[in-house]
């Protein structure tokens, strides 16, 4: 990437359908947030996890700060946001400490919705032009989807708050997942051949997935959906989390210093017999037929080799969608850890200024997932995203689907 542009959107067509998709994007963030009360939106249960009320204020000012900051007369809401709702961005200055966010009892969740207006009012007076610079349009559509990623944040920072509350409070009525897979996994063949890879310059991509590149595939098959928790449940009970020889290195010391046992928010009942789970519909039995989701990627690999599989790499997984079309992945249900380290492809160049840290500056100590997820929000998903954590990361709605070679 050679600026921060991301769609390259003319001059003339810059700012059309962009005011009603930031309507919708933006209304979509506050009903997330509207069933929690000004105490759930403050609460921030591990340094990885951030405040609703949080995601609330940074995304809007990421609006305020690469969109509006450079507009003649625009007036700042409060310019200590600017301080307080920076995230990772250096370029931008100093920031308040991630593992404190919970601490900002001030601004309050309704000063906080004020903010969200004020910023509104002026991107749609932005917005409405007739010559909105196609750059800043980019810049636009990329706060769009970096507003949808906190939203799926939103949802899974939450859960991991009330899963720790003695209540297990529900964030709402309806289940995660909307059903459960059906029998075992089919098996989708892929030929040894050089496939394409990556984003095309056609739409919107983040950064991290282009260049479009070329890239060696071996022979291999993958299954069409994601391992079930009838599957896991199975590993479980041949002692998975207590046989080293099924874990990497790292994988093996992370749980036995941390006494895992089971994926996160699974919990035996009191009689010792079946596993119970929280969701954010509150707690209840393991439905056997659902994917099996919070694994961290140690967890994810030792399933696979206790199986005598392993994980795809996510150019086969790609390459897989590609084939089937994401929509018949049995995607859409959970993310899907593969055995990719988080890297840049062939010709990637970080973008300057602030907003060339979006991702680049990550790409050590992570592995790629693929897919999308019960959180991700509609139409965010598609074949190329690459979606990145920490291995040891468990409290996303993580999964894995299994591979092998032919």
């Amino acid at each position: 990437m050679s600026s921060p542009s991301t769609l390259n959107l003319s001059f003339d067509t810059a700012s059309r359908g962009l005011l009603p998709r930031y309507r919708a994007v933006r209304a979509e963030t506050e009903a997330r947030a509207a069933p929690l009360s000004p105490e759930d939106q403050q609460i921030q249960s591990m340094p990885d996890c951030s405040p609703a009320k949080w995601h609330r204020a940074h995304t809007t000012w990421f609006f305020e700060t690469f969109v509006l900051g450079a507009e003649p007369g625009y007036q700042p809401f409060d310019p200590a946001f600017c301080y307080l709702f920076n995230s990772y961005y250096e370029a931008v200055g100093a920031r308040h400490p991630r593992p404190a966010r919970g601490m900002l009892t001030r601004p309050s969740a309704e000063t906080v919705g004020r903010y969200r207006a004020h910023v509104d009012a002026a991107m749609a007076v932005l917005l409405q032009r007739d010559d909105l610079p196609g750059a800043l349009a980019d810049l636009v559509e990329l706060g769009l989807h970096h507003e949808q990623q906190h939203q799926e944040l939103l949802l899974t920072d939450i859960k991991h708050a009330f899963s720790l509350n003695p209540l297990k409070p529900a964030y709402r009525d309806t289940p995660e997942l909307a059903a459960a897979l059906s029998g075992r996994a089919a098996w989708v063949e892929l030929p040894s051949g050089i496939y394409e890879a990556g984003a095309t310059e056609d739409g919107f991509a983040f950064d991290n997935e282009r260049p479009r590149h070329r890239h060696y595939v071996h022979s291999c098959r993958i299954a069409t959906q994601p391992v079930t928790c009838k599957d896991y449940l199975e590993f479980m009970a041949a002692d998975g989390y207590r046989r080293a020889e099924f874990w990497l290195s790292d994988g093996w010391a992370t749980v036995q210093r941390e006494g895992w046992e089971a994926p996160l928010y699974w919990t035996r009942c009191e009689d010792g017999g079946d596993w119970q789970v929280f969701r954010l519909n509150g707690e209840g039995a393991v439905n056997p037929a659902d994917p099996v989701q919070h694994l961290s990627h140690y967890e994810a690999s030792a399933y696979a080799a206790w199986r005598g599989r392993r994980l795809p790499t996510e150019f086969e997984w790609e390459v897989a969608a590609g084939m089937l079309g994401i929509d018949k992945m049995g995607a859409g249900s959970v993310w899907e850890w593969t055995s990719s380290a988080y890297l840049p492809y062939p010709g990637f160049r970080t973008a300057p200024g602030a907003v060339g840290e979006y991702n680049g500056k990550f790409m050590s100590g992570q592995m790629v997932l693929r897919g999308g997820s019960w959180a991700t929000p509609k139409g965010h998903s598609r074949a190329t995203y690459r979606n990145f954590f920490p291995p040891a990361a468990r409290w996303q709605a993580t999964g894995l689907r299994l591979a092998e070679d032919m």
